[in-house]
């Protein structure tokens, strides 16, 4: 598994991170894509590092990454491409966090669209819980899998967009009941007349959420 590269930000207080806030990319997009949020969200959490990772495969397109190919969207090829995503995001997750020297729980995981997809996977299915996830405009892959796999209770955010012609609201519906048929705590936001997309309604959430998990 190639190992992941990132673009970091921050902390912006100056001093040793004491916290790490991943960001994950759509399809398509890059680590550029995100980054722009870290400045904004310090402004919760100022002791953090921000990075924001590119997906392990190049999207075919020939611009941007995905973290798996959706050329084929049955149940268990998208599963098996989740698996694939989250191996790497775990590895990259072990490493930075041993690079910065910060304890194992000492995280947070943020995607927007297949990032979404691919941090709500990763990040319940991991034995040290993030203080939170962050998923905007997203899906749970193999939701029946969930209640055997599940390695903790992290606190999850789901924003999306009413309006959303790309992926449905109604995939972060689905995700909210069967997050909270499972004992996660669930706080989600259903954006009136947005597409794809994070507007200033997500991006007070997120802050907030931030907030409350680094407090």
């Amino acid at each position: 598994m190639p190992e992941l590269t990132a673009l970091p930000w921050g902390p912006a207080s100056k001093a040793t991170p004491r916290q790490l806030v991943v960001l994950c990319h759509g399809l398509g997009a890059d680590r550029y894509d995100l980054i722009d949020l870290a400045p904004t969200w310090s402004q919760a959490c100022p002791d953090a590092l921000f990075v924001a990772v590119d997906a392990p495969q190049p999207h075919p397109s020939g611009f941007g990454r995905q973290w798996w190919s959706v050329e084929d969207r049955t149940p268990a090829v998208m599963q098996a491409g989740a698996e694939a995503a989250a191996e790497a995001l775990n590895g990259f997750l072990d490493a930075e966090l041993a690079r910065q020297g910060l304890p194992p729980e000492a995280y947070a995981l943020m995607g927007f669209s297949q990032g979404a997809m691919t941090v709500l996977y990763t990040g319940l299915r991991r034995p040290a819980a993030p203080r939170a996830i962050l998923a905007f405009s997203g899906a749970l892959i193999a939701p029946e899998t969930l209640p055997d796999a599940l390695a903790n209770h992290a606190p999850v955010l789901l924003v999306h967009g009413e309006a959303d012609e790309v992926v449905p609201a109604a995939r972060s519906r689905e995700a909210e009941t069967v997050l909270r048929a499972a004992g996660v705590p669930v706080e989600a936001t259903y954006v009136p007349r947005l597409g794809h997309g994070i507007d200033d309604t997500g991006l007070a959430m997120g802050a907030l959420a931030l907030q409350r998990a680094f407090a």
